[in-house]
C-alpha cells in the first residue's frame, strides 16, 4: 500500500519505460556491439583493430551526446532529448540491420551509440517529474538496471539465434521508439528553463576532479577489453560453443542488474575500501577471461564477476562524485562518467591494436592491469558514515539517483526528518541525476 501511495500517476508507465528505453540504448546497441561481434566478424570481415575503431566511435558518441543533452535539457525540454535519444537509437539501428559493409556498419554503430547519452538525462526528469520523492531512488535504480535486462535478453535471443544479428538491431530500432513513446505519455514534461547549466556551485575547484577522472579514465580503458571483445575472446580463442558464449554473457547481464541492488559497499567499506575493491574485482573477472577463456564454468565466473563488479564500481564513482561536491553532485557524476566512458573508447581501440599484433590473450592481460592501476588513485580516506548505498547499471553507466539521497548518505530504507527537496526543485535543476548510466 505504501509503494502504491507513493507512486503518481504514470509513474509505472515512466519507470518501466524508462527500464526499457536504458536497456535498448545501453544493454543491446551499445554494449549489443561486443556480444554479436563474432557474428559480425564472420559476416563482413572485421579485424580486431576495425571492430576496435568501431567500438570506440560509439563511446566517443556517448560522450558527445551527452555533453550536447546536459545542454539541450534546460534550454530545449527533456522531451526534446528524450526524443533525440530514440531516433538516434532507431537510426543506428537500421543502419547496422542493413549493413551492407564495414562502413556502413561503423556510422550505425556509432550513431546508435549516441542514443544512451541523451537517454539519461531526459529520464532523470521524467521519473523526477512522476515519481513522489520518497519513492525517486529506487525508481532511478530500476531504471538503471534496464542496463543488465538488456545485456542479458540480448544474450538470451543470441542464445536461440547465434548468427541473426541483424534481426536484433530492427528490433532495437523499433523498439526504441515504442517505450519512448511510452515515457512521453506517461511524463508531464517540465517546461526548459531557457538557460544552460552554469558551473556546478559547491567550492570546488577543477583539480579535486584529477584523481577521480584518472581513475575513471583508467576503469574505462580496463573495462573495455570484455565489453567490447569478451564474447568473442571465449568464441575464437577458447573455442566454446556460440549458444555457451551467449550463456556467460547472460550470466554477465544478470549479474549487472544484482550488482545494482545489492550490498552497500560504500556505507560499509568507505569510499577507499569501495573503490579500490570493485576495481580490483573488475581486474580479477578480466583476468579470469583471459585465462580461462575455454573452460565454461570458470569463464562464467569471471564474467559475472566483472559484470557485478563494474556495475558496483559505477555507483562508487557517484559516491565519490557526491563527497567531493555535495551541493552539486549530478554535474559532479557527469564529469566522471564522460571521464570513463572517453576511457572505453580509447580501450577498445588500444585492446583491437594489441590483439591484432600479438592476441587478444595479452590484450585482456594489458586491460586486468589497467583495472588495476585504477585502484591506485582510490579516494583519500573518509569516515564511512560518509558513504551513500547502492549504484546504477553499468554502463549501467549510473545515473541518476536523486542528488538529495547521495549528498546525504541515506541508508536503506531509512527516513530522516530532514527536508528533501521539492519537485519544482529537482524540475529547476533537471540534470541533477547524474550524467550516464
Amino acid at each position: 500500500m505504501t509503494v502504491k501511495r507513493s507512486l503518481r500517476p504514470g509513474a509505472a508507465g515512466v519507470v518501466a519505460g524508462g527500464a526499457g528505453l536504458v536497456a535498448v540504448t545501453y544493454g543491446v546497441v551499445r554494449y549489443g556491439y561486443g556480444l554479436q561481434l563474432p557474428a559480425i566478424t564472420a559476416e563482413l570481415g572485421l579485424t580486431p583493430s576495425t571492430a576496435g575503431l568501431v567500438a570506440a566511435g560509439s563511446f566517443a558518441a556517448y560522450c558527445a551526446t551527452a555533453l550536447l543533452a546536459r545542454r539541450l535539457v534546460p534550454r530545449r525540454g527533456a522531451r526534446v532529448v528524450l526524443w533525440v535519444a530514440a531516433v538516434l537509437a532507431a537510426a543506428g539501428g537500421v543502419l547496422v540491420a542493413l549493413a551492407p559493409s564495414a562502413a556502413v556498419l561503423a556510422v550505425g554503430v556509432l550513431v546508435a551509440g549516441g542514443a544512451a547519452g541523451a537517454a539519461s538525462p531526459a529520464l532523470v526528469v521524467a521519473v523526477a517529474a512522476r515519481v513522489a520523492p520518497a519513492r525517486a531512488d529506487r525508481a532511478q535504480a530500476v531504471v538503471n538496471a534496464g542496463t543488465g535486462a538488456g545485456v542479458a535478453v540480448a544474450g538470451a535471443v543470441a542464445l536461440v539465434a547465434p548468427h541473426a544479428w541483424r534481426p536484433v538491431w530492427a528490433g532495437a530500432a523499433v523498439a526504441a521508439l515504442l517505450v519512448a513513446a511510452v515515457v512521453d505519455r506517461a511524463t508531464s514534461w517540465p517546461a526548459p528553463t531557457g538557460a544552460g547549466r552554469s558551473r556546478p556551485p559547491g567550492g570546488a575547484d577543477g583539480r579535486s576532479l584529477r584523481r577521480p577522472a584518472l581513475a575513471a579514465v583508467l576503469a574505462g580503458v580496463g573495462s573495455a577489453a570484455v565489453w567490447t571483445f569478451g564474447r568473442d575472446l571465449l568464441t575464437t580463442t577458447g573455442g566454446l560453443p556460440a549458444r555457451t558464449s551467449a550463456v556467460l554473457w547472460c550470466l554477465l547481464g544478470v549479474a549487472a542488474v544484482l550488482g545494482a541492488v545489492s550490498g552497500d559497499a560504500v556505507r560499509v567499506l568507505g569510499l577507499r575500501g569501495a573503490w579500490w575493491l570493485t576495481a580490483v574485482a573488475s581486474a580479477v573477472g578480466t583476468l579470469g577471461l583471459a585465462l580461462a577463456p575455454d573452460r565454461p564454468v570458470l569463464a562464467g565466473f569471471a564474467a559475472a564477476l566483472f559484470g557485478g563488479a563494474y556495475t558496483a564500481l559505477s555507483g562508487v564513482l557517484i559516491a565519490w562524485a557526491a563527497h567531493l561536491r555535495p551541493a552539486a553532485p549530478g554535474p559532479t557524476t557527469a564529469v566522471l562518467f564522460v571521464a570513463l566512458t572517453a576511457g572505453q573508447a580509447v580501450g577498445a581501440t588500444v585492446t583491437g591494436a594489441v590483439a591484432d599484433a600479438v592476441g587478444p590473450v595479452p590484450a585482456f592481460l594489458l586491460g586486468a592491469v589497467l583495472l588495476l592501476a585504477a585502484a591506485v588513485p582510490a579516494p583519500r580516506r573518509t569516515p564511512r558514515a560518509a558513504g551513500v548505498r547502492g549504484g546504477p547499471a553499468p554502463g549501467v553507466e549510473p545515473s541518476e539517483r536523486t542528488p538529495d539521497a547521495v549528498a546525504r548518505g541515506r541508508p536503506p530504507g531509512v527516513r530522516t526528518a530532514r527536508p528533501r527537496r521539492t519537485v519544482a526543485a529537482r524540475r529547476a535543476d533537471p540534470g541533477a541525476g547524474g550524467g550516464g548510466r
